[in-house]
Protein backbone atom coordinates (compact mmCIF):
# COMPACT_ATOMS: atom_id res chain seq x y z
CA UNK A 1 0.00 0.00 0.00
CA UNK A 2 1.49 3.34 -1.15
CA UNK A 3 2.66 5.30 2.69
CA UNK A 4 0.19 7.97 2.08
CA UNK A 5 -2.62 6.33 1.92
CA UNK A 6 -1.77 4.08 5.55
CA UNK A 7 -0.42 7.60 6.73
CA UNK A 8 -4.14 9.46 6.22
CA UNK A 9 -5.71 5.91 7.44
CA UNK A 10 -4.14 6.74 10.52
CA UNK A 11 -4.84 10.17 11.09
CA UNK A 12 -8.48 8.86 12.16
CA UNK A 13 -7.88 5.10 12.61
CA UNK A 14 -6.16 2.14 13.89
CA UNK A 15 -4.91 0.23 10.91
CA UNK A 16 -3.15 -2.68 10.37
CA UNK A 17 -1.19 -2.88 7.48
CA UNK A 18 0.24 -5.77 5.42
CA UNK A 19 3.75 -4.07 4.44
CA UNK A 20 4.33 -7.24 1.72
CA UNK A 21 3.65 -7.68 -1.61
CA UNK A 22 2.25 -11.14 -0.46
CA UNK A 23 -1.37 -11.88 0.52
CA UNK A 24 -2.13 -13.25 4.03
CA UNK A 25 -3.23 -16.30 3.86
CA UNK A 26 -7.04 -16.91 5.39
CA UNK A 27 -5.89 -17.96 8.77
CA UNK A 28 -3.75 -14.60 9.41
CA UNK A 29 -5.94 -12.54 7.30
CA UNK A 30 -8.84 -13.41 9.61
CA UNK A 31 -6.50 -13.04 12.33
CA UNK A 32 -5.66 -9.79 11.27
CA UNK A 33 -9.31 -8.72 10.82
CA UNK A 34 -10.62 -9.20 14.48
CA UNK A 35 -12.30 -6.27 16.02
CA UNK A 36 -11.69 -4.87 12.32
CA UNK A 37 -14.56 -2.63 11.01
CA UNK A 38 -13.33 -1.81 7.23
CA UNK A 39 -10.88 -3.78 5.39
CA UNK A 40 -8.91 -2.18 1.99
CA UNK A 41 -8.56 -5.07 -0.03
CA UNK A 42 -6.65 -6.70 -3.47
CA UNK A 43 -7.50 -9.04 -5.75
CA UNK A 44 -5.06 -11.60 -3.96
CA UNK A 45 -7.37 -11.18 -0.97
CA UNK A 46 -10.27 -14.25 -0.86
CA UNK A 47 -13.61 -13.46 1.44
CA UNK A 48 -15.56 -16.28 1.65
CA UNK A 49 -18.06 -17.15 4.13
CA UNK A 50 -16.13 -19.27 6.65
CA UNK A 51 -13.26 -16.32 6.66
CA UNK A 52 -16.68 -13.69 7.02
CA UNK A 53 -17.87 -15.88 9.94
CA UNK A 54 -14.87 -15.11 11.79
CA UNK A 55 -14.54 -11.26 11.15
CA UNK A 56 -18.09 -10.39 12.95
CA UNK A 57 -17.15 -6.45 13.40
CA UNK A 58 -16.66 -5.76 9.60
CA UNK A 59 -19.04 -3.85 7.89
CA UNK A 60 -17.22 -3.01 4.93
CA UNK A 61 -14.68 -4.75 2.32
CA UNK A 62 -13.02 -2.27 -0.30
CA UNK A 63 -11.52 -4.07 -3.04
CA UNK A 64 -9.04 -1.87 -5.04
CA UNK A 65 -10.22 -2.98 -8.42
CA UNK A 66 -12.86 -2.69 -10.81
CA UNK A 67 -13.95 -6.77 -10.21
CA UNK A 68 -14.69 -8.43 -6.81
CA UNK A 69 -14.72 -12.02 -7.81
CA UNK A 70 -12.66 -12.49 -4.54
CA UNK A 71 -15.57 -11.64 -2.83
CA UNK A 72 -18.72 -13.55 -1.70
CA UNK A 73 -20.77 -10.53 -2.45
CA UNK A 74 -24.18 -12.69 -1.24
CA UNK A 75 -22.44 -13.59 1.66
CA UNK A 76 -21.65 -10.18 2.67
CA UNK A 77 -25.08 -9.01 1.66
CA UNK A 78 -26.59 -11.12 4.15
CA UNK A 79 -24.11 -10.33 6.94
CA UNK A 80 -24.54 -6.17 6.60
CA UNK A 81 -21.22 -6.04 4.89
CA UNK A 82 -21.30 -3.47 1.88
CA UNK A 83 -18.92 -4.61 -0.94
CA UNK A 84 -17.30 -1.68 -2.85
CA UNK A 85 -14.69 -1.49 -6.08
CA UNK A 86 -13.10 1.25 -8.04
CA UNK A 87 -15.02 1.30 -11.58
CA UNK A 88 -13.94 4.36 -14.26
CA UNK A 89 -10.45 5.13 -13.02
CA UNK A 90 -8.74 2.82 -14.82
CA UNK A 91 -10.54 1.96 -17.90
CA UNK A 92 -7.71 4.36 -20.14
CA UNK A 93 -4.75 2.81 -18.45
CA UNK A 94 -5.50 -0.88 -18.97
CA UNK A 95 -6.83 -0.08 -22.58
CA UNK A 96 -3.28 1.18 -22.96
CA UNK A 97 -2.39 -2.13 -21.38
CA UNK A 98 -4.00 -4.30 -23.68
CA UNK A 99 -3.26 -2.35 -26.93
CA UNK A 100 1.14 -2.77 -25.72
CA UNK A 101 0.32 -6.45 -25.55
CA UNK A 102 -1.71 -6.60 -29.26
CA UNK A 103 1.22 -4.74 -30.78
CA UNK A 104 4.01 -6.56 -29.00
CA UNK A 105 2.07 -10.26 -30.07
CA UNK A 106 1.30 -8.47 -33.81
CA UNK A 107 5.13 -7.41 -34.26
CA UNK A 108 6.65 -10.19 -32.33
CA UNK A 109 8.37 -7.90 -29.55
CA UNK A 110 9.34 -10.26 -26.79
CA UNK A 111 11.01 -12.55 -29.50
CA UNK A 112 13.09 -9.46 -31.20
CA UNK A 113 14.42 -8.62 -28.40
CA UNK A 114 15.03 -11.50 -26.59
CA UNK A 115 16.99 -12.28 -30.05
CA UNK A 116 18.97 -8.63 -29.94
CA UNK A 117 20.03 -9.67 -26.19
CA UNK A 118 21.14 -13.25 -26.70
CA UNK A 119 23.17 -11.98 -29.56
CA UNK A 120 21.98 -13.76 -32.21
CA UNK A 121 21.31 -10.82 -34.46
CA UNK A 122 24.01 -11.36 -37.17
CA UNK A 123 22.90 -9.84 -40.16
CA UNK A 124 21.63 -6.00 -40.09
CA UNK A 125 18.60 -6.30 -41.92
CA UNK A 126 16.78 -9.56 -43.50
CA UNK A 127 13.49 -9.59 -45.94
CA UNK A 128 12.46 -12.28 -43.77
CA UNK A 129 13.49 -11.47 -40.22
CA UNK A 130 10.64 -11.90 -37.59
CA UNK A 131 7.74 -11.19 -39.88
CA UNK A 132 4.70 -10.10 -37.82
CA UNK A 133 1.56 -8.95 -38.44
CA UNK A 134 0.20 -5.82 -39.77
CA UNK A 135 -2.17 -3.96 -36.91
CA UNK A 136 -3.43 -1.11 -39.12
CA UNK A 137 -6.95 -1.79 -41.57
CA UNK A 138 -7.20 -5.25 -39.68
CA UNK A 139 -10.74 -6.07 -37.73
CA UNK A 140 -10.42 -6.18 -34.03
CA UNK A 141 -12.81 -8.15 -31.98
CA UNK A 142 -13.78 -7.24 -28.32
CA UNK A 143 -15.76 -9.92 -26.14
CA UNK A 144 -16.96 -7.62 -23.27
CA UNK A 145 -17.81 -3.80 -24.00
CA UNK A 146 -18.13 -2.42 -20.93
CA UNK A 147 -15.94 1.36 -19.81
CA UNK A 148 -12.55 -0.61 -20.88
CA UNK A 149 -13.89 -2.59 -24.05
CA UNK A 150 -15.05 0.85 -25.27
CA UNK A 151 -11.79 2.61 -24.50
CA UNK A 152 -9.72 -0.45 -26.15
CA UNK A 153 -11.99 0.28 -29.37
CA UNK A 154 -11.54 3.97 -29.12
CA UNK A 155 -8.30 3.25 -30.04
CA UNK A 156 -8.81 1.40 -32.68
CA UNK A 157 -10.00 4.32 -34.45
CA UNK A 158 -5.98 5.64 -35.01
CA UNK A 159 -5.69 2.59 -36.88
CA UNK A 160 -8.27 2.89 -39.36
CA UNK A 161 -9.84 -0.64 -37.68
CA UNK A 162 -12.76 -2.49 -37.84
CA UNK A 163 -14.14 -2.84 -34.46
CA UNK A 164 -16.84 -5.83 -34.14
CA UNK A 165 -17.99 -6.13 -30.76
CA UNK A 166 -20.14 -8.96 -28.51
CA UNK A 167 -21.68 -7.97 -25.32
CA UNK A 168 -24.61 -9.63 -22.66
CA UNK A 169 -26.25 -6.15 -23.73
CA UNK A 170 -26.32 -4.22 -27.34
CA UNK A 171 -25.12 -0.95 -27.12
CA UNK A 172 -27.82 2.24 -27.98
CA UNK A 173 -26.70 2.61 -31.54
CA UNK A 174 -25.85 6.19 -30.97
CA UNK A 175 -22.79 5.18 -29.35
CA UNK A 176 -22.23 2.37 -31.64
CA UNK A 177 -21.27 5.47 -33.86
CA UNK A 178 -19.01 7.38 -31.81
CA UNK A 179 -17.08 4.15 -31.35
CA UNK A 180 -16.90 2.84 -34.58
CA UNK A 181 -18.38 -0.53 -33.42
CA UNK A 182 -20.34 -3.10 -35.02
CA UNK A 183 -22.50 -5.22 -33.03
CA UNK A 184 -21.65 -9.26 -33.56
CA UNK A 185 -22.74 -12.74 -32.36
CA UNK A 186 -19.94 -14.36 -30.90
CA UNK A 187 -19.31 -17.04 -33.19
CA UNK A 188 -19.33 -14.59 -36.23
CA UNK A 189 -16.86 -12.12 -33.89
CA UNK A 190 -14.56 -14.74 -33.71
CA UNK A 191 -14.36 -16.38 -37.01
CA UNK A 192 -14.09 -12.22 -38.50
CA UNK A 193 -11.55 -10.59 -36.44
CA UNK A 194 -8.16 -10.64 -36.49
CA UNK A 195 -7.31 -9.70 -33.42
CA UNK A 196 -9.64 -10.89 -30.12
CA UNK A 197 -9.47 -9.20 -27.12
CA UNK A 198 -11.49 -10.60 -23.85
CA UNK A 199 -12.84 -8.11 -21.86
CA UNK A 200 -15.32 -9.67 -20.17
CA UNK A 201 -15.66 -9.55 -15.77
CA UNK A 202 -15.00 -13.27 -14.26
CA UNK A 203 -18.02 -14.85 -12.90
CA UNK A 204 -19.16 -18.48 -13.24
CA UNK A 205 -20.82 -17.29 -15.87
CA UNK A 206 -18.34 -16.32 -17.85
CA UNK A 207 -15.94 -19.06 -17.05
CA UNK A 208 -13.91 -20.39 -19.82
CA UNK A 209 -15.95 -18.31 -21.84
CA UNK A 210 -13.44 -18.35 -24.66
CA UNK A 211 -12.22 -22.28 -24.57
CA UNK A 212 -11.04 -24.96 -27.13
CA UNK A 213 -14.88 -24.69 -29.26
CA UNK A 214 -14.46 -21.43 -29.50
CA UNK A 215 -10.59 -20.86 -30.16
CA UNK A 216 -10.96 -23.47 -33.03
CA UNK A 217 -13.88 -20.71 -34.66
CA UNK A 218 -10.87 -18.02 -35.00
CA UNK A 219 -8.68 -17.38 -37.74
CA UNK A 220 -5.14 -19.74 -37.93
CA UNK A 221 -3.72 -15.90 -38.45
CA UNK A 222 -5.36 -14.51 -35.10
CA UNK A 223 -4.22 -13.31 -32.45
CA UNK A 224 -6.05 -13.66 -28.91
CA UNK A 225 -5.33 -11.26 -25.82
CA UNK A 226 -6.58 -11.45 -22.30
CA UNK A 227 -5.90 -8.62 -19.89
CA UNK A 228 -9.91 -8.95 -18.48
CA UNK A 229 -9.37 -12.39 -15.46
CA UNK A 230 -7.62 -15.31 -15.49
CA UNK A 231 -9.86 -18.27 -16.06
CA UNK A 232 -12.39 -16.44 -18.80
CA UNK A 233 -9.77 -17.76 -21.44
CA UNK A 234 -9.35 -21.99 -20.98
CA UNK A 235 -5.41 -21.60 -20.51
CA UNK A 236 -4.99 -25.02 -21.24
CA UNK A 237 -6.70 -25.19 -24.86
CA UNK A 238 -5.03 -21.96 -25.60
CA UNK A 239 -1.78 -23.21 -24.56
CA UNK A 240 -2.61 -26.05 -27.14
CA UNK A 241 -3.94 -23.67 -29.87
CA UNK A 242 -1.02 -21.96 -29.72
CA UNK A 243 2.04 -24.72 -29.59
CA UNK A 244 -0.52 -26.32 -32.77
CA UNK A 245 -0.46 -23.07 -34.29
CA UNK A 246 -4.03 -23.31 -34.52
CA UNK A 247 -4.03 -19.32 -33.75
CA UNK A 248 -0.81 -17.05 -34.41
CA UNK A 249 -0.79 -15.64 -31.22
CA UNK A 250 -1.59 -14.31 -27.66
CA UNK A 251 -0.91 -11.65 -25.23
CA UNK A 252 -1.93 -12.37 -21.54
CA UNK A 253 -2.03 -10.36 -18.45
CA UNK A 254 -4.19 -12.46 -16.23
CA UNK A 255 -3.77 -15.99 -16.07
CA UNK A 256 -6.00 -19.52 -14.42
CA UNK A 257 -4.66 -19.60 -10.74
CA UNK A 258 -2.25 -16.26 -10.81
CA UNK A 259 0.10 -16.26 -10.07
CA UNK A 260 1.07 -20.02 -10.95
CA UNK A 261 1.58 -19.35 -14.84
CA UNK A 262 0.65 -22.51 -17.24
CA UNK A 263 4.31 -24.07 -17.66
CA UNK A 264 3.23 -25.20 -21.43
CA UNK A 265 3.43 -20.93 -21.73
CA UNK A 266 6.83 -20.68 -20.89
CA UNK A 267 7.61 -23.08 -23.65
CA UNK A 268 6.35 -20.83 -26.52
CA UNK A 269 7.69 -17.67 -28.13
CA UNK A 270 4.19 -16.59 -29.42
CA UNK A 271 2.75 -15.51 -26.39
CA UNK A 272 3.36 -12.15 -24.85
CA UNK A 273 2.76 -12.14 -20.86
CA UNK A 274 2.73 -9.74 -18.32
CA UNK A 275 2.31 -10.34 -14.16
CA UNK A 276 -1.26 -8.98 -14.05
CA UNK A 277 -0.29 -5.01 -14.42
CA UNK A 278 -3.17 -3.63 -16.75
CA UNK A 279 -3.84 -0.95 -14.52
CA UNK A 280 -0.08 -0.47 -13.13
CA UNK A 281 0.73 3.05 -13.44
CA UNK A 282 1.32 5.36 -10.33
CA UNK A 283 -1.23 7.63 -11.10
CA UNK A 284 -3.94 5.13 -11.46
CA UNK A 285 -2.85 2.75 -8.94
CA UNK A 286 -2.93 5.99 -6.56
CA UNK A 287 -5.92 6.94 -7.69
CA UNK A 288 -7.53 3.23 -7.22
CA UNK A 289 -6.13 3.49 -3.83
CA UNK A 290 -7.84 6.70 -3.20
CA UNK A 291 -10.71 5.72 -4.42
CA UNK A 292 -11.02 2.40 -2.22
CA UNK A 293 -10.35 4.35 0.96
CA UNK A 294 -13.11 6.99 -0.01
CA UNK A 295 -15.35 4.13 -0.31
CA UNK A 296 -14.07 2.46 3.07
CA UNK A 297 -14.25 5.78 4.73
CA UNK A 298 -17.77 6.61 3.89
CA UNK A 299 -18.72 3.30 5.11
CA UNK A 300 -17.16 4.02 8.67
CA UNK A 301 -18.56 7.71 8.71
CA UNK A 302 -22.06 6.54 8.04
CA UNK A 303 -22.82 7.46 4.77
CA UNK A 304 -22.93 5.38 1.53
CA UNK A 305 -20.09 4.89 -0.46
CA UNK A 306 -19.55 6.13 -4.32
CA UNK A 307 -19.44 2.57 -5.44
CA UNK A 308 -21.23 0.44 -3.57
CA UNK A 309 -21.63 -2.78 -5.54
CA UNK A 310 -24.15 -4.97 -3.20
CA UNK A 311 -27.42 -4.29 -1.79
CA UNK A 312 -28.10 -4.88 1.96
CA UNK A 313 -31.16 -6.37 3.12
CA UNK A 314 -33.38 -3.72 4.54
Amino acid sequence: MFPEIVDALRESYEVEHNPEDRPWPPEELARRLRGARGVLATVMDRFDEPLLAQCPDLEVISNIAVGFNNIDVAACSRRGIRVTNTPGVLDDTTADLTWALLMAAARRIAEGDAYVRAGEWKIAFGVQYFLGQDVHHRTLGVLGMGRIGQAIARRARGFDMRVLYCNRTRLPEAQEQRLGADYAERDRLLAESDFVVVMAPYSPATHHLVGAAEIAKMKPTAILVNSARGGVVDDEALVYALKHRRIAGAGLDVFEGEPRVNPGFLELRNVVMTPHIGSASAATRMTMCRTAMQNMVAVLEGREPPNLVNVIPA
